[in-house]
């Protein structure tokens, strides 16, 4: 046999192998150039009319839209059938469960979740205000999951008049914002709606980052007057459910939102939404009280608005890679 024929059989016999093995050679490259933690992004488009938009780094710092920037999963409930703040967290069984803020006026926030980020289940309008009849809203719903109890903890902002009244018309549209909480197992029932943080000040766009023994709670003072604030600001607690002290002073500039924070190496990061620049903002710090500001270090496709980061396996992004460009708003 010629060395070019034996050439050609053992290229062969791998690829064969490959295909066997559900992977082509085009794959194997891939996983290859892949490292085993990845990331991924969660967010949404304009004013979240399309749905859940994601996009994948390696690193936390280069992002790279999925699914050609198109929706995984459109809006179906909600008063105005919008998908805004999209939070997704992925459960101690493997499932994806995401929430986010349905409507601008409505006392419900959405759900859903999905095994694989292409096929979704049916979406609910979860009515966490549903015995506060005059409350306004409820923005940027949050999912954090509490290993011990083994039960998900579920937060967002809320304004109901008349409740603060020291921080009354300390905003636009006389908003007046507390961040309220409840807790579920399975998303079918629901504990009692409870009050999560007050700082004293109008609050929006909380999230938890775990990290040893402590919890810490990054917020947004969403204080306009009688001096502009609109800062990020973080707080810590040893319960997930608080109470959270110690505020920080302000670590970002005014007119920046959305916080979503994650510790990569020694390093802790947190994006967040320079809403009126139009861009995607990102602070570095090694202790959470010198910062710096990182945000010409990074790249997140146009458009990005408010979203989550969570750590996955490169098994995740291989997956979406290879499927993206048949996902959609199928169900389970």
């Amino acid at each position: 046999m010629s060395h070019e024929l034996l050439r050609i059989g053992v290229v062969t016999c791998f690829l064969a192998l490959c295909v066997a093995g559900g992977l082509s050679s085009a794959g194997a490259a891939r996983d290859a150039e892949l490292p085993q933690a990845c990331y991924l992004f969660s967010s949404f488009r304009g004013n979240g009319e399309d749905g859940l938009h994601l996009a994948w780094s390696p690193d936390g710092l280069k992002w790279t839209a999925l699914n050609g920037d198109r929706s995984f999963v459109r809006p179906e409930v909600g008063k105005e059938k919008l998908m805004r703040d999209p939070c997704l967290l992925q459960g101690p069984d493997g499932t994806f469960h995401l929430v986010w803020t349905d409507s601008w006026t409505d006392r419900t926030i959405g759900f859903a979740r999905s095994r694989d980020l292409l096929h979704w289940s049916p979406q609910q309008a979860i009515p966490v205000m549903k015995d506060e009849p005059t409350a306004r809203n409820c923005w940027a719903p949050e999912l954090v999951y509490d290993a011990g109890k083994r039960h998900f903890l579920i937060f967002w902002a809320t304004t109901i008049p008349g409740r603060f009244p020291d921080t009354e018309n300390t905003a636009e549209e006389n908003y007046n914002h507390r961040i309220y909480c409840t807790t579920t197992r399975d998303f079918t029932t629901f504990t009692p709606t409870r009050l999560f943080y007050d700082g004293g000040f109008n609050v929006i766009d909380a999230t938890i980052l775990k990290d040893g023994r402590w919890h810490y709670l990054f917020v947004k003072d969403e204080t306009l007057k009688p001096v502009v604030k609109k800062h990020l600001r973080v707080a810590r607690s040893k319960r997930l459910e608080g109470p959270y002290t110690d505020l920080s002073e302000p670590f970002t500039e005014s007119w920046g939102e959305g916080p979503s924070a994650i510790k990569i190496g020694g390093d802790y990061y947190v994006y967040y939404d320079s809403y009126r620049k139009h861009t995607y903002g990102a602070m570095r710090s090694k202790d959470l009280v010198t910062w710096e500001d990182v945000s010409s270090q990074t790249s997140f496709p146009p458009g990005v608005r408010h979203g989550t980061v969570l750590r996955v396996h490169r098994d995740v992004i291989r997956r979406l890679l290879g499927g993206a460009g048949q996902s959609g708003s199928r169900s389970e």
